[in-house]
C-alpha cells in the first residue's frame, strides 16, 4: 500500500514546518545563550521592536504567542534589566503601554547582529529568490490562518 502522504506535499507541510520551526529556534537559543540571552527575554524585545515600542502588553503577548499571565512575568524580568518600561496608555489607564529604553534599544541592535550573523548561516544555501517564495507562502498560510479565526 502506498503512503498517500508521501506523494502529496501538501500533507508534509505541517509536520516539516513545526519540526523546522522547533530547530531553527535552537539554532539561535543555543548561539544567543552562549551570550547570555535566552529565548525568553530576546524574543519580546525583537517583537517589540519590530510592532514598535508604545505597544499594549496583550497585543504583545498575542505576537509572542504567550499568554498574557506568562508574559507579565518576562516583562517583569525585562524591566528589572532596566530593557523596557511599562507606561499606562494616555486614554485607557487599564491598558499598559511597553517602550524599550535605551539600553533596550541597544540590547535589540546587539540582537539583530547576532541573528543577522546566525540567519546567514543557516540561510547560506538558500538564493534570495527562494527565500522570496518561501516568504510569499508563509504569507498565504498566515492569511489563510488569519481568516480561519
Amino acid at each position: 500500500m502506498i503512503n498517500e502522504s508521501a506523494s502529496d506535499p501538501h500533507q508534509r507541510i505541517g509536520i516539516r514546518l513545526v519540526g523546522l520551526a522547533r530547530r531553527w529556534r535552537q539554532a539561535l537559543d543555543s548561539r544567543l545563550s552562549a551570550v547570555g540571552l535566552t529565548d525568553a527575554t530576546w524574543a519580546p524585545l525583537m517583537h517589540l521592536h519590530e510592532l514598535g515600542s508604545g505597544i499594549s502588553q496583550s497585543d504583545l503577548a498575542a505576537a509572542v504567542g504567550l499568554d498574557g499571565s506568562s508574559l507579565v512575568r518576562l516583562l517583569d524580568i525585562l524591566v528589572e534589566q532596566a530593557l523596557i518600561e511599562r507606561r499606562p496608555h494616555a486614554v485607557d489607564r487599564r491598558v499598559k503601554q511597553i517602550h524599550l529604553t535605551p539600553a533596550g534599544r541597544r540590547t535589540v541592535a546587539s540582537i539583530r547582529k547576532r541573528l543577522h550573523a546566525i540567519e546567514s548561516e543557516l540561510l547560506a544555501d538558500v538564493d534570495a529568490q527562494d527565500a522570496q517564495v518561501v516568504l510569499r507562502v508563509f504569507e498565504r498560510i498566515e492569511a489563510r490562518i488569519a481568516a480561519m479565526n
